[in-house]
């Protein structure tokens, strides 16, 4: 099933500390995401173990992004989580400018301006961190952008937030736009491709990911350019199923077919998916919902098949 538990609000009255729109997120001392005082160097990603990476989805509304850092390989003591996804921001749309605008809740917002203790304790650990952007049912989307100047200002709000939190990339997840509410387009061949080529330009070393759903996965070419050309992961958004995503210009080692939902796949099949993973040479897998509930045992029947080792839970 797709994630769960997912109701957004669709207004965009943002909080008194998100009082510009073009960001929707808090000031802090003194600087805002447009025109920071520090940003963060470029992080260069690197292999933490062998077997692939595994990357985790926390709904941040209800859980904590630390959960993601308790849990290490028994043998050799790495992470077991590669990358932690901050779920989720929205792509909002301001009906007086008639703009696309990042919106961040305040549960998403309490996260990014904690960043000293919600994200660099995991970054310290050699864990990287992503936003994942979704849809908010306000017609406005990654796929329906008729301009690459709108795509680049879009794009623009999203490396401008990585860059002032830290963060090491975004992550797309084209779902709940409702294309077409708010009189906005239906999406169209050229908008997420020109989305990604521009945020590659404004974010050269950090990493974009894809979770394959949506409109966005049937429109991953356009002028002789590919989604691959600019996204660097890209991950099967049914859990508890095994499908390898159509992403051209991808290795296997940077696709993830397996994906699980903690709360609700079985260990049998996590270990059966984590065993295709494995045996037919892709290098990602997938998980999501991760909470604050001690989950090693279930991590273990997967880890041991990735990696070779069991995992040990550090509250």
């Amino acid at each position: 099933m797709k994630k769960q538990f997912r109701v957004w609000s669709s207004i965009l009255v943002l909080t008194s500390c998100s009082t510009l729109l073009f960001m929707a997120s808090c000031k802090k001392d003194g600087a805002s995401p447009d025109n920071p005082q520090t940003k963060s160097e470029p992080k260069v990603e690197t292999v933490t173990k062998a077997g692939g990476k595994s990357v985790c989805y926390v709904e941040v509304n209800s859980n904590s992004l630390l959960n993601t850092g308790k849990y290490t390989l028994t043998t050799g003591g790495q992470q077991l989580f590669d990358i932690a996804i901050i779920f989720a921001a929205n792509i909002n749309y301001n009906t007086t400018t008639g703009k696309a605008v990042l919106y961040n809740n305040p549960n998403v917002t309490n996260v990014l301006v904690n960043k000293n203790t919600q994200i660099v304790p995991l970054q310290n650990k050699g864990m990287k961190v992503l936003l994942s952007i979704l849809g908010n049912h306000q017609g406005a989307g990654f796929c329906n952008f008729t301009s690459r100047a709108a795509a680049k200002a879009f794009a623009q709000q999203l490396a401008d937030t990585a860059n002032y939190y830290g963060l090491d990339g975004i992550d797309f997840d084209d779902e709940y736009a409702d294309y077409g509410n708010n009189g906005l387009p239906q999406p169209n061949d050229s908008s997420f491709v020109m989305l990604l080529d521009e945020l590659r330009k404004l974010m050269p070393t950090k990493i974009i990911s894809f979770y394959y759903y949506g409109p966005a996965a049937s429109r991953l070419s356009w002028g002789g350019k590919k989604a691959g050309d600019f996204v660097n992961y890209s991950w099967n958004a049914i859990y508890g199923s095994y499908a390898v995503p159509n992403v051209a210009g991808l290795p296997k080692s940077n696709l993830g077919p397996a994906a699980v939902n903690i709360q609700s796949t079985s260990q049998s099949t996590a270990n059966s998916l984590a065993t295709q993973t494995k045996n037919n040479g892709y290098g990602i897998y997938l998980w999501y919902n991760l909470t604050s509930t001690d989950k090693h045992v279930y991590f273990s029947g997967v880890s041991n098949i990735l990696y070779g080792s069991s995992v040990t839970y550090t509250p």
